[in-house]
């Protein structure tokens, strides 16, 4: 019955997330290299009537890339998004989106002016019925093809360079599948030639951000698709977990007791097709997904590589990522040590902070763990438990980013890989997005963890009682500058008595005798060395 409501709000909300606009798939807009849509409020482009913002050139960062990509021009995410197009809306203020007709994260009303802040809360403190909605959002989401945007099913070239569009529809979850394959796919080279070692928002300083600005707008698309303004994304709290505590039919989908590699017939997830994930047949066609179905989402949580992935990470893997205090550092890649980013990933040993090939830890030991859909990274994002998962892995990045208060020229200006540089656009959205933009507490961009709250800090105990500490182990010495200041004090104030009683029997001052009284400078002397 929920669902069936659900699908009812459908017609009177429209959404606005990122990705390629369909008013910008036209051959008009592709050869013209221009997505500067109008806003239906006022009918003109970008809103520039009521000051939402212009159409305007778009400004690429010309910061020098690592070395990782040795070809120019070979790749559509190449310096994004000048392939497709060169001019979008800039919007003004709190407008924000590809027509510049919704608001910025954290902020809402007619104008963009109201503040607003929601919070993502632990799976298992929903109450049923706001559980069970979650899951209803998901299947909506999975049924319902968005409105407003579409996926392109070939590159620009085989495009004709725009003159012969090549998109698609495709529902609303799965434009977020799509989007996660197409930033980590591989390049196509020709003649079944691909270049593997790229990826848009992993193995560099982008992972974060990126994944941030990822979660941040497929939940602002089930805030439009369902009219459920203050919906947030759940997180699954796995530190310490012997299991996967999600993968039961009453939450993310238990296991099919005739296929151990597909969920139980009973879960929410069963009937889903999934799309996208298989690489090795797009590269070999040199094409791109084109969103068709690929068959059933598959997982096998526990039954995977367990050389590579002992254990699923513990708390004291997550304290000591946060207790790195280098963002990034050396290549900036996945071969990088001591870098809080490498490490969280699952590059980096969380013991250590040392670069491991051998070994997928902490956010990556996760994908392998569930051994099925989730663990080839472009189509991970078919399974829904993704979403709880890089939810969590925010969560410790917003820690660590209120642990250091990093400045954002913290964040890589210049030589990271391609596609990560602090000013670099993140692919693929539209509008645009800097890297650097979501190096910020989750706070400005409008949201918060229920056990961030929960854990404020403590007047007494994260402040003064660290220096009370501190005073016990000098406290010797306190006693000695006591004694000292007490001294000086007495010297001090006998000075100050003395000064304010002559003053008081002073003569005049052409009258005055130019050396002190013999009995003046005694008193003086006496109370000096008191």
């Amino acid at each position: 019955m929920l669902l069936a409501a659900l699908y009812c709000l459908l017609c009177s909300f429209r959404t606005s997330a990122g990705h390629f606009p369909r008013a910008c798939a036209s051959s008009k807009s592709l050869t013209e290299k221009e997505c500067c849509p109008p806003w239906a409020g006022d009918g003109s482009p970008c809103g520039r009537l009521s000051g939402r913002g212009s159409c305007q050139d778009v400004v690429l960062s010309t910061a020098p890339l690592g070395p990782q990509f040795p070809f120019t021009g070979v790749d559509d995410r190449e310096s994004w998004p000048s392939t497709f197009y060169n001019r979008t809306c800039q919007c003004f203020g709190n407008f924000m989106g590809f027509n510049c007709g919704h608001c910025k994260f954290g902020f809402r009303g007619p104008r963009c002016t109201e503040r607003r802040l929601l919070v993502r809360r632990n799976i298992f403190d929903l109450s049923v019925p706001e559980k069970n909605k979650f899951l209803a959002y998901l299947t909506l989401a999975k049924h319902t093809t968005s409105p407003d945007y579409v996926i392109p099913t070939g590159t620009y070239g085989q495009m004709n360079h725009g003159a012969t569009p090549l998109f698609s529809d495709v529902s609303v979850y799965d434009l977020f599948v799509w989007t996660h394959y197409y930033v980590s796919r591989d390049t196509l080279l020709g003649d079944s030639e691909v270049w593997r070692d790229i990826d848009f928002a992993h193995e560099a300083p982008g992972f974060l951000p990126w994944h941030r600005l990822f979660l941040l707008l497929w939940e602002q698309e089930i805030q439009k698709l369902t009219g459920d303004e203050n919906f947030t994304i759940p997180y699954w709290d796995w530190r310490d977990a012997e299991n996967c505590d999600v993968c039961t039919d009453e939450y993310m989908g238990g296991r099919n007791p005739a296929n151990p590699n597909l969920l139980s017939p009973a879960s929410f997830f069963s009937s889903w097709q999934i799309i996208c994930s298989r690489l090795e047949e797009y590269n070999s066609q040199q094409a791109l997904c084109n969103g068709t179905s690929e068959g059933p989402l598959l997982r096998n949580p526990g039954n995977h590589d367990k050389a590579r992935t002992p254990r699923l990470p513990s708390s004291a893997d997550v304290e000591f990522c946060l207790s790195l205090t280098q963002y990034e550092s050396g290549s900036m890649d996945k071969a990088t040590n001591f870098s809080f980013r490498n490490t969280l990933e699952g590059f980096a040993n969380p013991r250590t902070g040392i670069a491991d090939a051998s070994q997928s830890s902490m956010h990556n030991a996760l994908h392998i763990y569930m051994n099925g859909t989730m663990s080839q990274v472009p189509g991970s994002a078919n399974d829904p438990i993704f979403l709880l998962h890089h939810a969590f892995v925010d969560s410790i990045f917003e820690q660590w980013l209120r642990k250091y208060h990093p400045l954002q020229d913290v964040y890589p200006e210049a030589n990271a890989p391609i596609g990560h540089n602090r000013e670099s656009y993140m692919v693929p959205f539209i509008p645009l997005y800097r890297n650097g933009d979501f190096f910020i507490s989750s706070t400005d961009l409008g949201y918060d963890y229920s056990y961030l709250q929960e854990s404020e800090p403590d007047i007494f105990q994260d402040y003064i009682k660290p220096y009370l500490e501190q005073a016990h182990r000098i406290w010797p010495w306190l006693i000695g500058a006591a004694v000292v200041g007490s001294v000086l004090t007495a010297v001090l104030g006998g000075f100050t008595s003395l000064l304010c009683r002559r003053k008081r029997n002073q003569l005049p001052e052409e009258k005055q005798p130019l050396l002190m009284e013999k009995e003046d400078y005694h008193n003086l002397l006496y109370q000096s060395h008191l």
